[in-house]
């Protein structure tokens, strides 16, 4: 329609225009706008009932693309739409994309901020300000139900009487603390059946990195004590910790125990060495979160202070995305939801840059979270709890330097990288998206190949497909390549008709041609790669190159000698990457498929399983082990199991 086109050149030019221009190309878009609104769009807005709840704004494929919350819906959904309203840019084109709008009515505000959290943990919508990159956090977890408890990192927190400690936003982070906690506190890492009867330990109890509990070194109540003073030293909590074993220190040397005396003796050296190194920030003793933030060209980066008993325990950095257009106390009131939303802490006082308008309302929310009495938001003006803001800002002013000249280095090796692949293999332009594949099998059964996809330089981890192998028996890598090659062009083809088809959505793994194909092998690859691309008409399109893993040799169609990359160019650094991460995933898929028909083989043994109860069990159980170790009547709870198949079950399995 000609207002729409007449939208979409206003957006433009309220990018790059003058203020004057923005303000006034506002106001006339939102016309053309309301001009515009959908007889079911105005059905909609009519319908809002004046009630707290939360709304989803979606797109014309039924995509969530915003998630808000209102104290009375029909007023805040009814604003977007209105000639008064001075939205930004990126606010209209969010209306401007809006098809449809789903509401939920609950009973409160509060009940209103937690669902709306929620929904945009599940949809991750688009113009919503998130956490940058999708990934779930890394945190440090000490397995407290159990009757000896181990240390592990997770990315999931669930109530199974576990304790967390985190977010962390790097895995090497977390190991690195955990580097420190097990030579202060040198706690389990085996899978062994603790019974202190074991006849002899490993290799840890000999290097003072395990306190061999598996042979009666420690009993169970001493070994729990230690993990508990783990959790109260990533508290921040040393003092009593120090007490404590000052007291046991002095009983083991009474005692004439010298060996467990100078133990003590190097644990309390150990800690005091990571206690130095905290900074004591205040003799107040409140546990506190420091929040800040530095902004610069779109880009907005949150540091958190960790504050506990008076000294400064630690630090993270956070990224969000979708920040361009909101104010700084929009922004940090947005990072505090999901920041605390994630953390399995909240200390009794969060100290603000800046007031934020839902800070009554978060406050409630934080101390039903934390069910202590009462958490503050405040934002200090003066004295030394504003010093603490201003150095956390200073610490995002300077991370965010330091992301950005990373991010330019990287993308300067990344280009340097395409450039250097173009000049070798006579490219008329650098190669933007390129996909690499291999196969992984063991002795021709379980063969699966892989389909890796790198734009720009960089992994797209969501373009990653892998393909079982059907047509070919056997260990031949050559059919299995020249099959993988033909059914992801078949789904390109397959991927055009749909984008021609009404209401069809193609896959975007198989729906663009990569400017280059490696393929992990030499001229017997290449030629199978040679064939296929033939089939389909894509042999002049399509450039696809061999890579030899012997001396990183490319081999490519109508050349018989190979192209040598230089030695530690960027260039072979970029093909020796992709290819790795094709093998990798290829690794990855077939040890998959492999232990999925060994668990069926296992079980398809046992007289009375087929294929609907074997799925029945492992749907219930999860693994032969557990299917082991279950009783007979926990077997007999699973649909389709009879007594006598139950016995089979036991019989075979043990």
């Amino acid at each position: 329609m000609l207002a729409t086109r007449q939208v979409e050149r206003l957006i433009i030019e309220t990018t790059i225009g003058s203020a004057a221009t923005h303000i006034l190309a506002c106001y006339i878009v939102l016309e053309l706008l309301d001009m515009e609104i959908s007889a079911k769009i105005e059905a909609l807005l009519s319908a809002l009932p004046p009630k707290p709840g939360c709304y989803l704004m979606k797109n014309a494929d039924g995509k969530v693309i915003y998630v808000g919350k209102a104290v009375n819906l029909r007023n805040r959904v009814r604003s977007y739409y209105h000639k008064s309203a001075n939205n930004h840019p990126r606010t209209i084109q969010l209306v401007r994309k809006i098809a449809d709008i789903e509401w939920i009515v609950v009973d409160s505000e509060l009940e209103a901020l937690i669902l709306e959290m929620n929904l945009i943990k599940k949809y991750r919508p688009h113009y919503n300000i998130r956490l940058k990159d999708d990934k779930r956090y890394p945190y440090i977890k000490v397995h407290w139900a159990d009757d000896f408890p181990k240390v592990t990192v997770t990315r999931n927190m669930t109530k199974d009487g576990s304790r967390y400690f985190g977010p962390y936003t790097g895995v090497w982070a977390v190991h690195q603390t955990l580097d420190v906690l097990r030579r202060i506190f040198p706690y389990l890492t085996c899978d062994r059946l603790i019974t202190g009867d074991d006849e002899r330990a490993c290799l840890y109890y000999d290097i003072k990195l395990c306190m061999a509990p598996c042979i009666g070194v420690i009993d169970q109540a001493s070994y729990r004590q230690m993990i508990d003073d783990l959790c109260q030293f990533l508290n921040g909590r040393t003092e009593p910790i120090v007490n404590h074993l000052k007291i046991d220190m002095d009983k083991a040397a009474d005692a004439l125990l010298f060996e467990r005396a100078a133990a003590i003796r190097d644990q309390l050296r150990a800690i005091e060495n990571v206690v130095e190194r905290q900074k004591v920030i205040s003799s107040e003793y409140v546990d506190s979160d420091v929040i800040a933030m530095a902004r610069s060209n779109g880009e907005a980066c949150v540091q958190v202070f960790l504050i506990r008993g008076g000294k400064l325990i630690g630090r993270e950095y956070f990224l969000l995305e979708g920040a361009e257009e909101t104010s700084d106390a929009g922004v940090i009131g947005e990072f505090i939801k999901q920041f605390y939303d994630q953390a399995p802490i909240v200390p009794s006082q969060v100290l603000l840059p800046h007031e934020v308008e839902e800070a009554q309302i978060i406050s409630q929310w934080l101390k039903q979270k934390s069910g202590v009495e009462k958490v503050e938001i405040l934002v200090p003006h003066e004295g030394q709890q504003r010093e603490l803001i201003q150095m956390a800002a200073e610490n995002a002013t300077e991370t965010l330097n330091a992301l950005k000249a990373q991010w330019q280095a990287d993308r300067h090796k990344q280009e340097q990288a395409l450039a250097e692949l173009q000049q070798a293999l006579g490219l008329s332009a650098p190669p933007n998206r390129i996909e690499c594949y291999d196969i992984s099998n063991t002795q021709g059964t379980s063969a699966v190949g892989s389909m890796v996809v790198f734009e720009q330089g960089v992994a797209k981890k969501r373009y990653y497909r892998h393909f079982n192998i059907k047509t070919v028996s056997g260990p031949d890598d050559f059919a299995s390549m020249e099959e993988v090659l033909t059914r992801r062009f078949n789904r390109w083809q397959a991927a055009k008709e749909f984008s021609n088809t009404p209401g069809k959505k193609p896959d975007m793994a198989f729906g663009l041609l990569p400017d280059l194909i490696l393929v992990d092998g030499g001229k017997g690859q290449l030629g199978r790669a040679v064939h296929v691309l033939e089939n389909f008409n894509l042999q002049r399109e399509i450039p696809v190159a061999g890579l030899a893993k012997q001396n990183e040799e490319l081999f490519v169609p109508g050349r018989s000698n190979p192209i040598l990359l230089a030695r530690q160019s960027q260039g072979l650094y970029l093909v020796q990457r992709i290819r790795d991460e094709a093998h990798r995933f290829a690794i990855t898929s077939h040890r998959k498929q492999r232990t999925k028909k060994g668990l069926a083989s296992r079980l398809d043994a046992i007289p009375g399983i087929g294929p609907a109860r074997r799925k029945s069990l492992l749907n219930h159980f999860g693994s032969i082990r557990d299917i082991q170790q279950a009783s007979q009547d926990e077997l007999l709870a699973v649909p389709g199991i009879t007594q006598s198949i139950a016995q089979a079950i036991k019989e075979h399995l043990d």
